[in-house]
């Protein structure tokens, strides 16, 4: 193991993980400890696999190896791509003892996350995430699922990795625009939690976008240490996880009208993160300094800060009503008493969401 690596624990009980960050992990890391039987089966796509499925493969020494490689976007997190997996699988004879690996961005860990949580009733997967977005979010907590044409993540199961193994050195070869997105919800802990990490990302912004292993890998080990203490005090959303889904909803509903995998989850959570900052001003909580200040570390990042044009309040309002925070048919939201102190919340007034929405939809969002 690297001796720059960080660790910490997601501290679920019998079910605790640990989470591995450093620079130059992949290949080099033993990850046999953590597989149940003889059987490995990485799960990647068609863009992550030419770069980094070697290197994977040596990280379980002396195992049997098996790989199946997904199409690559958002546009295949659906029931189809999914039985890729299960094809694979079975062609294979894998049993119950078998693990799973996800080797590759959200998409690849939310859909073998699922396939291991269905497959022979559970088996044990590993996240090895490789873009800045998994690494700092979706790999971290045990949710898992493919969309549906009519909302995002809304088929899906709670299933908890047996580690978590994030080397940044593979944001090496990520695109500025997906290295922009991951930042989204590296922002996102800084606005619903602490101001402190918000502080240090607003002048170690630019060092991240020009992708300093410093400056990634303690962002990555702030981002995962924030998400592991919110998932071990709920980790089925009864409660207080919902904040980690600050802009969520706004985005979840951006990225449903624009089409999956056209504005990327990053991109649409950025202007749905701005999108909150503002209702939360309408709602006299966060002074319009705040607003300017979340805006402009959001602008800062490279992400994008209204919607996309053509898209209308009666369209918020259609889309966000099948969001999966909503409960007995009551809009649910996360909103900022403060920066740093996120809560959900099924009052804003309905005249302050219509002025939030007609003002972005408009593309002034002043």
């Amino acid at each position: 193991m690297c001796n720059a690596s960080r660790e910490l624990q997601v501290d679920l009980g019998d079910r605790s993980y640990p989470i591995v960050i450093g620079d130059g992990l992949l290949g080099k890391t033993d990850l046999t400890p953590y597989v149940a039987g003889s059987q490995v089966m990485i799960v990647t796509n068609e863009t992550v696999a030419p770069l980094y499925l070697e290197k994977a493969r040596a990280n379980f020494p002396g195992k049997t190896i098996d790989t199946v490689v997904l199409p690559d976007g958002e546009k295949y997190k659906d029931w189809q791509t999914l039985n890729l997996i299960f094809d694979a699988l079975l062609e294979k004879r894998h049993t119950r003892k078998t693990t799973l690996v996800a080797l590759g961005g959200g998409v690849v860990g939310d859909m073998t996350g699922f396939a291991a949580a269905c497959y022979q009733r559970g088996v044990p997967f590993i996240q090895i995430p490789t873009t800045l977005l998994s690494q700092v979010d979706s790999s971290v907590g045990g949710k898992t699922g493919i969309n549906h044409p009519l909302g995002k993540n809304m088929i899906g199961a709670f299933h908890q990795p047996e580690i978590v193994l994030i080397d940044a050195d593979s944001l090496k070869t990520l695109p500025p625009r997906e290295v922009s997105a991951g930042l989204a919800e590296v922002i996102k802990y800084g606005l619903i939690r602490e101001t402190g990490f918000l502080k240090w990302l607003e002048s170690e912004m630019d060092r991240l976008l020009a992708l300093s292993p410093e400056s990634l890998v303690e962002a990555i080990y702030r981002s995962c240490a924030c998400k592991a203490d919110v998932v071990a005090q709920d980790e089925r959303e009864g409660g207080l996880r919902a904040i980690l889904n600050l802009g969520h909803t706004f985005g979840h509903a951006i990225e449903t009208y624009a089409g999956y995998g056209n504005w990327l989850h990053g991109e649409a959570v950025g202007a749905g993160m701005v999108m909150a900052a503002d209702l939360s001003w309408r709602e006299g909580m966060i002074s319009g300094a705040d607003v300017s200040r979340t805006r402009d570390l959001i602008a800062k990042a490279g992400l994008p800060l209204v919607p996309p044009a053509g898209m209308s309040p009666a369209d918020f309002m259609d889309l966000m009503s099948v969001d999966k925070k909503n409960v007995d048919g009551a809009l649910r939201l996360v909103l900022l008493r403060a920066l740093g102190d996120a809560f959900v919340t099924a009052d804003a007034g309905a005249e302050h969401l219509a002025a939030t929405l007609e003002s972005f939809c408009e593309g002034r969002a002043d």
